[in-house]
């Protein structure tokens, strides 16, 4: 146990590297994103249905069947 405590101190790295902490708000930002893009264009919960989608995201169209069928090109 005490080797384990050693290393964790001893290393001379105090601080998280700032390439990390980008990579993480990079991410989240993205999720964010692209989930928010996901929600909005899916079904609507009770009581938004009425409401008209932001300008921001993109209306995305709906496949009759999904992978049936050719590729469109």
């Amino acid at each position: 146990m005490n080797v384990l405590m050693d290393v964790s101190v001893g290393t001379g790295a105090e601080s998280f590297p700032l390439s990390f902490t980008l990579v993480y708000v990079v991410g989240f930002i993205a999720a964010v994103t692209i989930g928010s893009v996901a929600w909005y264009n899916s079904k609507r919960p009770p009581g938004w249905e009425d409401k008209e989608r932001p300008d921001i995201v993109p209306k995305v169209k709906k496949e009759e069947t999904p992978g049936v069928g050719e590729p469109k090109r």
